[in-house]
């Protein structure tokens, strides 16, 4: 169901976000290796592309890109691409992915919240679980909405609290409590907090939809996100031994009780996708 959202209040304001802050969190999407992670979700990209209804031709800016999903989607659709984060070794495995698909994509290093790029510059702006993890939830809406022309999209993909990814950071914070003075990334993933950011907007569109995690196990989930899941890596390494096992059982019980599958893991995760026409 397809929900239909006019954005006609004015934007919340928040606690502006300290340079540690930023500084800790891009330690830890540095640590392990997201695009272990993000390869598997290619779908989300693609459906997104879809959605704001990239076409060749377009300026397309991919923002929190990390390895690329929707970076790649645009690109196969013909699109004038620029991929951006601020973790170049995730830029470095885009980049790696879009030379092996033979498409033509400018790599930019950049900051969510102070994108370098002059206003109106894009006609279509994409973020899939990237954004949603900046600090500061007003000033990222703003250079969205800044760097996108007039009658232009942004879709944003965001994990919402109910899904499977809210449960298991909630799980995740009783052993290791997140930053302080730090906005949940998760509201990202309700229609209300979208509406307050991006109020300046023509347009909100929201519409619920499932990604399935697919593994071979809950074992084999819990090792591919200690090893190579920023937050997931950072909390273990957080942890004396007790407290990883503890982490780990609670982390196991939680796959057991959400997986559909009687032969290997499959996890439906809700995620809430959302096209703003600027």
């Amino acid at each position: 169901m397809t929900t239909t959202v006019r954005c006609d209040s004015a934007a919340t304001s928040s606690a502006p976000a300290l340079p540690s802050v930023k500084t800790r969190q891009q330690a830890m999407w540095a640590s392990g290796d997201f695009a272990v992670i993000g390869t598997t979700l290619q779908i989300v990209g693609e459906m997104l592309a879809e959605a704001v209804d990239v076409c060749a031709g377009e300026r397309v800016l991919d923002v929190a890109a990390g390895n690329g999903n929707a970076t790649l989607a645009a690109a196969r659709r013909f699109a004038t691409v620029t991929s951006t984060d601020y973790v170049p070794a995730l830029l470095d495995r885009g980049r790696a992915r879009a030379e092996a698909e033979r498409l033509d994509v400018t790599f930019q290093e950049a900051d969510a919240e102070a994108l370098p790029f002059s206003a109106g510059s894009f006609d279509k702006v994409l973020s899939t679980f990237g954004v949603m993890f900046a600090p500061d939830h007003e000033q990222s809406a703003r250079e969205l909405l800044r760097v996108c022309r007039p009658g232009g999209r942004i879709g944003v993909a965001n994990w919402t609290p109910a899904g499977f990814i809210g449960e298991m950071f909630r799980t995740t914070a009783k052993h290791v409590p997140p930053m302080p003075g730090v906005a949940s990334p998760l509201l990202w993933g309700t229609g209300a907090h979208l509406t307050r950011l991006f109020a300046g907007a023509a347009n909100v569109e929201v519409m619920t939809r499932q990604f399935a995690f697919r593994y071979k196990s809950p074992e084999h989930f819990v090792a591919v996100f200690r090893d190579y899941y920023g937050p997931t890596h950072k909390a273990f390494a957080a942890l004396p031994p007790a407290g990883q096992a503890a982490l780990e059982a609670d982390l196991l019980a939680l796959l057991r009780a959400a997986n559909r599958s009687a032969t290997a893991l499959v996890v439906p995760a809700e995620y809430l996708e959302a096209v703003i026409t600027r």
